[in-house]
């Protein structure tokens, strides 16, 4: 118990953990991006303002001594050290004249083509290889594309990225190696109150069992000796109420133990469909209920034979209780690559399928004893099958019937 709820603890703790580091350094490497683009573009435009490379009028004065928090200040000393280079076009689109006292990679050559592919794209401002570019018209005779290379701010968010997710990585497996050295501690309080209830049950049921006993010899001798009555048939209808509510109680809390072993083996789920249909036939005919079952042949799971039994005639036996008289069953078996078991039967009133396998939920309103159940029934069946690795839902089907569907 304490290991499957310190495994769920750690599973969900870590969720939020890798989410919360996601969302963190996603935004830092977001907001590092988006400050690199804009740095490159304002140093861009002052390049480009000033296209002769003599002062810029955009220049920014930094204060002495400071520096720009968010972004550092556009002075000349940075634009004196920006990789950048020229193009200047006659008002024929000729090259009239290149400048490259900015840049040592670029040649006249590659500096023309560049330029003369920014204008035939015709956009004013864009990307070329690792350049940023921008057109300006000086004067209306002629139209200079400048060029800055932004190779170096793209290391700088790629090394950012880099470094984020190297330490993301390793917050995580520190969380991971913290989360997993609490996770005991935290739920162990929890665990052992589950573990309490758990042995309280499977106490009291044993517990119960020798005065049940008692009273049933009691009444058995009672009958011999004065005959049945109708107190004498109540009594026994309650004690065997009392007897199947114990058993279904003990059969949840062996189930509930994070220990079970299930003994798992072939079984032939058509055949045993089959044979727990029969079983059911007579009582719904009683109650003049239709009981029609439509069974794939062949259908074989792993499980535990037993458990299935149980599971199958739980659904069945609800479904007899439940449905109202002159109502429907219908019970349908189909393979694949999971098995999947649907019964549908009318009911009398509306069931909150969202509760129906709460433990002492009643589908009926006054939760009186007239079907005879329990509550617990499918709570059980939804333990089975829960422990066998598969699923179990329930909804309505229009306003008088529900269906149950299991998939193993």
């Amino acid at each position: 118990m304490i290991r499957t709820l310190q495994k769920k603890f750690t599973v969900t703790a870590m969720i939020a953990v890798t989410v919360l580091l996601a969302v963190l350094l996603g935004a830092i490497n977001a907001v590092n991006a988006v400050s690199q683009v804009s740095e490159s573009s304002r140093l861009l435009e002052m390049i480009a303002a000033g296209e002769d490379f003599g002062p810029a009028p955009l220049l920014e004065e930094a204060p002495e001594g400071r520096r720009g928090f968010w972004q550092e200040p556009l002075t000349e000393d940075r634009r004196m050290s920006a990789l950048s280079f020229a193009v200047r076009f006659d008002s024929e689109g000729a090259v009239k004249s290149t400048d490259l006292r900015h840049i040592a990679s670029v040649d006249e050559e590659t500096a023309a083509a560049l330029a003369q592919q920014a204008l035939e794209s015709g956009k004013s401002a864009g990307k070329l290889l690792s350049y940023r570019y921008r057109v300006v018209e000086p004067a209306p005779d002629c139209r200079t594309v400048v060029f800055l290379d932004v190779s170096q701010q793209r290391h700088n968010v790629l090394r950012v990225a880099a470094l984020s997710a190297l330490a993301g990585i390793l917050a995580w497996c520190a969380m991971l190696a913290l989360v997993a050295a609490l996770s005991r501690r935290a739920i162990r309080p929890i665990a052992e109150n589950m573990e309490r209830q758990r042995q309280f049950v499977t106490d009291a049921g044993h517990e119960l069992k020798t005065p049940l006993a008692i009273i049933q010899a009691n009444l058995d001798a009672m009958e011999l000796m004065g005959g049945e009555s109708k107190y004498s048939r109540n009594i026994r209808s309650q004690t065997r109420r009392l007897s199947g509510l114990m058993q279904n109680l003990l059969t949840l809390a062996r189930i509930d133990e994070s220990s079970v072993a299930l003994d798992l083996a072939p079984v032939d789920l058509s055949v045993l469909t089959g044979e727990q249909a029969e079983m059911f036939r007579a009582p719904a005919e009683l109650k003049k209920l239709a009981l029609s079952s439509d069974i794939a042949p062949g259908v074989t799971v792993q499980a535990n034979r037993a458990q299935l039994a149980q599971l199958i005639s739980t659904l069945l036996d609800n479904a007899v209780k439940y449905c109202p008289e002159g109502g429907a069953i219908t019970l349908t078996l189909k393979g694949g690559d999971k098995a999947v078991l649907t019964l549908r039967n009318t009911v009398s009133e509306p069931v909150d399928t969202a509760r129906i396998f709460d433990r002492f939920y009643r589908a009926d309103s006054s939760r009186n004893q007239k079907s005879g159940g329990y509550g617990i029934g499918l709570s059980a069946a939804e333990a089975i099958v829960r422990l066998h690795k598969g699923s179990i839902s329930a909804r309505m089907d229009g306003a008088d019937a529900v269906v149950f569907t299991v998939r193993l």
